[in-house]
């Protein structure tokens, strides 16, 4: 008895892992393809007038903290809506590190970075 009720917690940890594993989004994109993540030895560097002109939904790009993210593959899948591209194309800090977004969103924002900003 106690052997099957260790093995329920088991699978049941597991199913939430899965379920809620902030690294893979609805659709199972994981980011861009061929982004630079924070592991590379290199990163790219964006001019704030570069950055400026990602500023649709198909082709958004967030500054967080002086480091640049291209999140147009994440836009139709954001729970707040459209609120993702009040600033597209511009800084989002403040937004980003509101109320309103669960502590995943600080690692899975992780796989939309593609640079850091010029500065």
């Amino acid at each position: 008895m106690v052997l099957l009720i260790a093995l329920a917690l088991l699978i049941g940890v597991v199913i939430v892992l899965l379920l809620f594993n902030p690294t893979h989004h609805k659709s199972g994109q994981k980011g861009k393809a061929g982004s630079t993540s924070n592991n590379d030895k290199t990163s790219k560097s964006y001019s704030k007038n570069e950055v400026t002109l990602h500023n649709t939904r198909t082709d958004c790009w967030i500054i967080i903290k002086n480091k640049v993210y291209d999140v147009t593959s994440y836009v139709e899948e954001h729970p707040g809506g459209d609120a993702i591209l009040a600033h597209a194309g511009d800084d989002s800090t403040e937004g980003f590190f509101g109320p309103q977004h669960a502590t995943r969103v600080f690692d899975m924002i992780e796989d939309f970075y593609i640079g850091d900003l010029d500065q």
